[in-house]
């Protein structure tokens, strides 16, 4: 309790500091003062008068939005209001996580698992807003790590408008969407056995620094950006981030109680308690990811633009489908019958996989990605199980598998994408999340900070963790 005290503190503290601090370091635009004419002692004649007005030169009026043309106005709404929707729809992917990770886990630990979920939202927004934005998008940078101060801007000169410019707050609404997109797919791998203090710890640090910093590196314009790595919507950056974070906690933590029989090794089922709910929870995030694909686009001020944006929604739909496919067709040749679980992991894995590249391959290729992601997801899970590491959502074999599995498609099917370049970047983003995760999970299970123990994880982290349960108890 202690320890959640001071996190609060300190937190509020730097929120209340922050502005005194830090606003007027970046985004205040110095003032200009006009020039006027000043005659000298003893020349005040007209024409000296008339001479100097011209030397000091009168100060053109600044440029108001009343002023910029009609047309650039309509495209420039346009394209914000589009982005604006698209955010919306990406952060109401929170709602399917939640519901996908709640429903495939036991009922025990609903609470627990929606208070996480809300969570990263609220802790992610609040600290992108303070320090991830800037970092993530510093403007001039080396190429590795830059922060341009707290704050992202709240104005933008008239001047500054054209029909595709995307106003700055509604960049950063895009933008922290997909932040908190990143952190919350850690929820469902580490579900059932982790210390909530401990993941609002790792929920903080995962959106203020580490995406953030590997955001950067493409997004940002950092050095895998300038290698020619290409992640049009964050196969890489978003979901293999969360993915391989997520993997990081499920291997510290290790497997919950019973996952594992404790005389052959073998993995035994653990099924959700609510496969309806995790059923609502994919087509939400299937929903959702029509924000998260086409909204990359970020300019809608031209038709050419469009075409691109709708090709990139129907690429989406179609890698999808093709996922949940397969994903049951494997699933069922291997094991007997169809596997509904597998089926919708399938779906969540050609959504991924064509995050990616959606923007550069065409609807056959898009079928194809997806379709080789279902297979990939169906593998994965069973990998897990042999290693005998306990991922109760398949967080890893949907997003960190996948999403590699984007990054490569993208040099093998993107037109112009260089091969090496992907298989860089599809390296570098993964082990930067898994390996600085693994660091702090270790961290916090040296401090006390990570596992609930074998008490409380029977009796299920709603009433230990939270008091309270989620469904009404029988009398």
């Amino acid at each position: 309790m202690k320890r959640l005290l001071a996190l609060g503190a300190l937190l509020s503290g730097i929120l209340f500091l922050s502005p005194v601090v830090g606003v007027s370091t970046v985004y205040a635009q110095d003032d200009e003062p006009t020039a006027e004419a000043s005659p000298g002692a003893g020349e005040e004649t007209a024409d000296t008068e008339t001479e100097d007005a011209e030397e000091a030169g009168e100060a053109e009026p600044e440029m108001t939005y009343d002023d910029i043309p009609q047309e650039t106005q309509v495209w420039y709404a346009i394209t914000n209001i589009m982005l604006f929707i698209c955010a919306i729809l990406v952060l109401f992917m929170q709602a399917g996580f939640a519901m996908v990770e709640s429903g495939f886990n036991a009922s025990k630990n609903t609470v627990n698992i929606l208070f996480k979920n809300a969570m990263d939202l609220c802790i992610g927004a609040l600290l992108y807003w303070l320090v991830g934005f800037n970092l993530m998008y510093p403007g001039d940078g080396n190429g590795w790590f830059q922060w341009a101060g707290f704050f992202p801007a709240e104005s933008l000169a008239a001047g500054d408008v054209t029909g595709g410019t995307m106003f700055p707050q509604a960049d950063f609404l895009f933008q922290v969407a997909f932040a908190a997109t990143a952190a919350t797919i850690v929820s469902g791998a580490v579900a059932g056995r982790m210390k909530f203090t401990g993941y609002l710890v790792y929920s903080a640090i995962l959106t203020a620094i580490i995406y953030p910093i590997s955001g950067y590196w493409k997004w940002g314009a950092g050095w895998l950006d300038a290698a020619g790595f290409h992640d049009f919507a964050g196969s890489l950056v978003v979901h293999a981030c969360g993915g391989f974070a997520g993997l990081a906690g499920a291997i510290v933590l290790g497997p919950r109680i019973g996952k594992f029989n404790e005389t052959t090794g073998k993995p035994q089922a653990m099924p959700g308690h609510n496969l309806a709910i995790a059923a609502l929870g994919v087509f939400v995030l299937w929903v959702g990811w029509f924000g998260f694909n086409p909204g990359s686009q970020l300019d809608f001020s031209s038709a050419a633009n469009i075409n691109a944006t709708l090709v990139i929604a129907v690429n989406t739909l179609l890698a999808a489908a093709a996922g949940g496919f397969l994903a049951m067709v494997v699933s069922w040749g291997m094991f007997g019958k169809p596997d509904l679980s597998m089926a919708l992991n399938g779906i969540l894995a050609g959504l991924v996989g064509i995050t990616a590249n959606c923007d550069c391959v065409t609807n056959m290729e898009s079928v194809i990605i997806g379709a080789v992601a279902g297979v990939l997801v169906v593998l994965g899970i069973i990998f897990l199980d042999m290693v005998k590491i306990d991922d109760p959502v398949g967080a890893w074999p949907v997003h960190g598998l996948c999403g590699i599995w984007g990054g490569i498609a993208t040099g093998i099917f993107g037109e112009g994408k260089d091969m090496m370049a992907q298989i860089i970047g599809s390296v570098a983003i993964p082990v930067w999340a898994f390996v600085t995760m693994f660091a702090l999970f270790m961290i916090l299970k040296v401090v006390g900070l990570l596992r609930v123990s074998p008490e409380e994880e029977m009796q299920g982290l709603d009433l230990c963790e939270h008091g309270m349960h989620a469904y009404e108890q029988p009398t």
